[in-house]
């Protein structure tokens, strides 16, 4: 594609979400109803649109790098999440006003109110501020009364860096803020209770008898991280390798409000990655070394700032910054898919979790975050897990979830063993012997250290075994723990797993924003700039009048357009083809084929470009051959049609 014209209306979210509404990309659920919070329904371009991104995604990924794909059930057991930790940990903290019993999420809360401020300061000293990024009219109109503030210098020091460390608050810390700064409901100025954790779940039953308690799933890894040991055999033990999945994850967000960006049913796509925690490089690294990326560091953050660093991925690895190659590589990777589709790449930055941010078994992690109207939103996250959630199921179920690689060279080890009188502990533990059992093998080595001097100190070992009321006592009677020496001449370790995981919704929007402009003079005309790769339909074919003779050539078009597996229409409407192109401007179609009176002396159309209006003219052979190659990403505009007439026509 060429790219838009420089001349082009501001854009407004407005102008946006009309044409979005209009054009049925897609709509509250259950509307007629009243609706849902945080729940939408896709309409016809809104299907198409996540359809061909998803399929861009599994070329990109799936296909590029040899991925082995799974579908998982989205239902799943209380005991698996229980294992994974989302059961205690997967919370936000909310607060909620004393009065009204409004619920809002702590840090949306902060930040909104805190932002609002800054807004207000920079009306006050008349500066252009940021664009409103409340969405609610009431909330929005609100909001505005209790601007126009002047701040001291010290106070809107502050401000900033709290929004610049918004991510790591605890819900302590978030209260702290909420107190010390008067951060009040914005559409009341109620005073709202301290923050509280909420589980993001959706919790259910399975099973007539409700005695299985389960939950819709909050993301896709656990079922891949569950089959790990089917996936292994499928490559034929050959590490490193990567498993992908794509489907639905429900969370029960506290406040939804930002459209796509905040809703409790969502699609997503992840990748578990798969390294020998000894050697995280990556075999394709120096094809995508020399990228540049903009980098939002941890330490910067950590310091109240928000400067970017760009650099390329091979620099941020070799420095330390991007833990290791292989989570640098696909940094990268996502860099790439996130343009092909359409995403800005001036609105794009990759924000690196805070140390009290990151989960405690991460090594690393990075957001891809990309800038809307609404702000910065991540959208893609990429963690390195280490080895936590193989190691977690497998001591929960007993399964060894490992990697063994034959050693050329055979390794001596030392290592703490537990031997077990086993006939003393089925009278002493009956039902629940199998369970301590289990707890004592699958500690890990520093465990069993820890567990020996304890032993030798006290003459006993006291732990806790999940599922059973009291502690348990063990006494030398009943266990032995030593260190000992052996031969391996088998390396057997637990995988580290590197995580990119996409919320296709928020990709989405994203896109639709960065797509979105208006015809210079005319903001009625609003235009979709689509690549073509991801364009719910490709051509419009256009036939300039409704004479008959002209049916059998739009006919012939269209067939010839779907077996090359191009998606497209035709509109015969009596509109004029001025209005019929603005019409599917908006629906983002970046090719239009006109058939006129000239196409039956002759056997030539005309083709249009979206984003310039440019047109040219050949032989129907030569324009199809064109559009196939410009509807795949393979070409450009300038390229495709180099060979052709250009047409000089004005649009009515």
């Amino acid at each position: 594609m060429s790219g838009r014209p420089a001349q082009q209306q501001e854009f407004t979210r407005d102008n946006l979400e009309a044409v979005l509404k209009r054009r049925f990309f897609y709509a509250p659920a259950f509307d007629i109803y009243g609706g849902v919070s945080g729940l939408y329904d896709y309409g016809p371009p809104g299907c198409s649109l996540q359809a061909n991104i998803v399929d861009a995604w599994r070329k990109h990924f799936v296909l590029e790098e040899d991925m082995l794909e799974v579908d998982t059930t989205m239902l799943t057991p209380h005991e698996v999440l229980k294992t994974s930790g989302h059961v205690d940990k997967f919370a936000d903290w909310m607060c909620k006003d004393r009065v009204t019993g409004e619920i809002f999420r702590a840090d949306h809360l902060v930040e909104e109110v805190i932002e609002s401020r800054l807004k207000g300061d920079k009306e006050a000293r008349g500066e252009a501020a940021a664009p409103e990024k409340v969405d609610d009219k009431k909330r929005k109109k609100k909001v505005k009364e209790i601007k126009s503030i002047k701040l001291e210098d010290s106070v809107k020091e502050e401000y900033e860096t709290i929004l610049a460390k918004i991510d790591g608050y605890s819900g302590l810390e978030l209260g702290e803020i909420i107190k010390q700064y008067n951060i009040v409901n914005p559409t009341t100025g109620g005073v709202v209770e301290p923050p509280i954790e909420f589980n993001l779940m959706f919790e259910t039953a399975i099973g007539p008898s409700g005695q299985l308690k389960g939950y819709l799933r909050p993301e896709t890894a656990q079922g891949q991280f569950l089959n790990f040991n089917k996936l292994l055999e499928s490559n034929n033990a050959k590490m490193p390798f990567a498993s992908a999945s794509i489907g639905k994850s429900f969370r029960n967000e506290i406040s939804p409000r930002a459209g796509l960006l905040r809703v409790r049913e969502f699609l997503m796509a992840e990748i578990e990655h798969y390294v020998d925690p000894e050697d995280k490089s990556h075999p394709r690294f120096d094809e995508i070394k020399d990228i540049k990326l903009r980098f939002l560091a941890k330490d910067v953050q950590s310091a109240g700032k928000t400067d970017i660093t760009e650099v390329t991925i091979g620099e941020a690895v070799k420095t330390g910054m991007v833990d290791n190659q292989t989570l640098g590589y696909f940094l990268a990777r996502i860099y790439l898919f996130l343009i092909k589709i359409g995403v800005n790449p001036e609105f794009l930055r990759f924000r690196q979790h805070m140390s009290n941010e990151m989960a405690h078994y991460a090594a690393d992690c990075w957001d891809a975050e990309i800038k809307s109207s609404y702000g910065w939103i991540e959208c893609v996250g990429c963690a390195d897990r280490s080895a936590y959630d193989l190691s977690v199921h497998a001591a929960r179920t007993n399964e060894k979830l490992v990697v063994r690689k034959s050693l050329d060279e055979p390794l001596v080890v030392e290592a703490f063993e537990i031997d077990i009188e086993k006939k003393k502990f089925g009278p002493k533990f009956r039902k629940d012997a199998s369970k301590v059992e289990n707890y004592l093998t699958s500690r890990t080595d520093c465990e069993k250290e820890t567990m020996a001097a304890e032993l030798e100190k006290n003459g006993k070992v006291v732990f806790k075994v999940e599922g059973m009321a009291d502690e348990v006592e063990l006494d030398r009677n009943f266990i032995n723990i030593e260190k000992r020496t052996r031969t391996e001449h088998v390396r057997e370790y637990v995988p580290n797993v590197i995580e990119p995981s996409f919320g296709i919704g928020r990709i989405l929007y994203s896109v639709l924003e960065h797509a979105y402009w208006s015809r210079a003079g005319d903001e009625a005309r609003g235009v979709l700039s689509f690549p073509p790769l991801v364009a719910p339909t490709k051509v419009l074919v256009v036939p300039l009048s409704n004479n008959e003779e002209l049916n059998p050539i739009s006919r012939g078009l269209i067939s010839q357009l779907r077996k090359f597996g191009i998606p497209s229409k035709v509109d015969d409407s009596s509109a004029s083809i001025g209005k019929r192109y603005a019409r599917n401007d908006e629906l983002g179609t970046p090719f239009g084929i006109t058939i006129d009176f000239q196409t039956i002396k002759d056997q030539t159309v005309t083709l249009r470009e979206r984003d310039t209006t440019k047109q040219v003219r050949g032989s129907q052979d030569a324009i199809l051959e064109a559009v196939r190659a410009m509807s795949f990403g393979t070409a450009s505009w300038d390229d495709a049609t180099k060979d052709l007439a250009v047409f000089e026509a004005q649009e009515e």
